[in-house]
């Protein structure tokens, strides 16, 4: 399923740069059409796309290797503090 994902944004992707491609072919006359092109929303989707993509990868990689090299017990969640991996705690009952 992941691979079908992949293969449909990457021919999004290629979709929209053809697109692009042929708008900015056509206005090569306006000298701001590139600057348009730059900040348009798809490369800022793409750009956010691939940062959590790489910030996954990083949790992971710190996922693995707290596994590896402790006896704690680790989750990825999202902290104010930026860190990938929070340790989660047992609650012991009081007596």
């Amino acid at each position: 399923i992941a691979n079908k994902n992949r293969v449909a944004i990457l021919a999004e992707l290629d979709k929209e740069k053809r697109k692009l491609l042929m708008q900015n072919q056509s206005s090569t006359n306006h000298p701001g059409a590139s600057i348009a092109l730059a900040r348009s929303p798809l490369n800022k989707d793409f750009r956010d796309h691939a940062e959590q993509q790489h910030i996954a990868a990083q949790q992971k990689a710190a996922l693995q290797h707290a596994h590896a090299h402790s006896s704690g017990y680790f989750i990825t969640q999202d902290s104010a503090f930026g860190n990938l991996i929070l340790p989660v705690l047992p609650r012991l009952e009081a007596e």
